[in-house]
């Protein structure tokens, strides 16, 4: 399995796709990063040579975001919001959607109110024999 960016990428699937695999990338700068390596979309990792593999890992090293120096970045942003005390911080120290969605139907899971079938909050009644 190639080794790009710390990520092992699947050699079996076509190097756009496979690219995918790495966290910061899609499917548009997975494209971006192999027209600029010059390399076939569709060909797999596993039919690429020794140069075109290095072209892309240093594509990806020098102009994309990727894994823990992204994690870090995002992971700063949410503690800044957090602790200025914004709207969106405080939603997101209280564990609930920071965007506005609903939570009287939906977020169940983040409230702690987890319901498996419609019938199971319900008490069975006794069975007569």
């Amino acid at each position: 399995m190639p080794r790009i960016s710390g990520v092992n990428v699947p050699e079996n699937k076509a190097a756009r796709i496979s690219l995918t695999y790495i966290y910061g990338i899609g499917r548009s700068v997975a494209l971006d990063i192999l027209k600029k390596a010059k390399v076939e979309e569709d060909k797999k990792m596993k039919d690429l040579t020794p140069d075109e593999l290095s072209k892309i890992r240093k594509l990806v090293d020098e102009e994309a975001k990727t894994e823990g120096e992204l994690r870090r970045e995002r992971r700063e942003n949410v503690e800044r919001l957090k602790r200025i005390g914004s709207y969106r911080g405080d939603r997101h120290k209280k564990r609930l959607p920071a965007r506005g969605q609903n939570t009287r139907t939906n977020s169940r899971t983040v409230r702690g109110n987890v319901r498996m079938t419609a019938g199971s909050g319900r008490i069975k009644a006794p069975s007569a024999k």
